[in-house]
């Protein structure tokens, strides 16, 4: 090889590579996330805190939103009683998941008594079996999780002594989609929702199957482009700049001039953990104004 043919090489790996790495930011090239990861770029997991958790109780009813028998817990940080008169915060599962997820897959338990020794206002979480991908709101089937929360959740949580006049919505994927949904479909919205992560399409074309019924479904339970029903809520959206629904998080969060942000990470349970302690400040603010 002479010298110039190396230099021409060398320039044309060195165009390639930069041709690559601009591919991969712009999102060109499939699988820019887990390269992102193996080069350490999506950030650490969140570590669930060591600290005690409160009382959690746990429960069933028959529901006649969802027609079916449905799971539920109720999540007090620690220092409080099961039955304390606090402020509620309901969190809606993912995908596939049920009321046990927030606990199990994210340690919200110890995540809210760590925000609440921290100094946020104390509340308590409450959990519901929404559908494994109900997408939280009413179906062709009949089924309607979203109205279960309200006209059945709620007057639970009321019965067990939980201040449920001004509550507020937590959720991680589907679970962040279902937490928006609520402020446009509730007669009384919640004061505050943080969604992580939600499940967002700008069109049907590009939504997951089984999501919505078809095109008239997704239409009515678009929440983009919407910003005018969402005065009066506090909004916080956060999602990894990796993840599948980043631009549409992002075009919402924009919309709604919410909080929050677009970090390092992709759709996982650890970028979720990560995000925990900021959504449940968040919430524990707005709740207690």
């Amino acid at each position: 090889m002479t010298r110039r043919t190396f230099f021409r090489t060398g320039a044309a790996a060195a165009v390639a590579a930069v041709a690559g790495v601009t591919a991969l930011e712009t999102g060109a090239v499939p699988g820019r996330g887990r390269v992102h990861e193996l080069l350490g770029l999506t950030g650490p997991d969140g570590v669930v805190p060591d600290v005690p958790a409160g009382p959690v109780v746990s429960g069933t009813f028959a529901s006649r939103a969802r027609r079916t028998e449905v799971g539920y817990s109720v999540v007090y940080p620690d220092g409080y009683a099961a039955g304390a008169r606090l402020p509620v915060v309901l969190a809606l599962h993912g995908r596939g998941g049920d009321h046990r997820a927030a606990v199990n897959d994210l340690g919200m338990d110890r995540y809210l008594t760590a925000a609440v020794r921290s100094g946020t206002p104390a509340y308590a979480l409450a959990t519901v079996d929404g559908g494994s991908d109900s997408y939280w709101h009413r179906r062709a089937d009949g089924s309607d999780s979203g109205a279960m929360l309200e006209q059945e959740l709620l007057p639970l949580l009321t019965a067990r002594g939980l201040t449920t006049g001004r509550y507020g919505v937590l959720g991680w994927s589907m679970g962040g989609y279902g937490a928006l949904l609520q402020v446009l479909q509730r007669k009384v919205p919640p004061v505050a929702v943080g969604a992580m992560s939600p499940a967002l399409w700008h069109r049907y074309a590009d939504v997951q199957p089984g999501a919505f019924d078809d095109e008239a479904d997704f239409e009515r339970n678009q929440v983009l482009g919407r910003a005018g029903s969402f005065r009066g809520t506090a909004v916080r959206i956060d999602c990894g700049r990796d993840d599948p629904f980043a631009g549409a998080a992002h075009d919402l969060r924009t919309e709604l001039r919410a909080d929050g942000g677009q970090q390092p990470g992709l759709h996982t349970g650890g970028y979720w953990r990560r995000m925990l302690p900021d959504q449940l400040r968040f919430l524990g603010a707005k709740l207690a104004v």
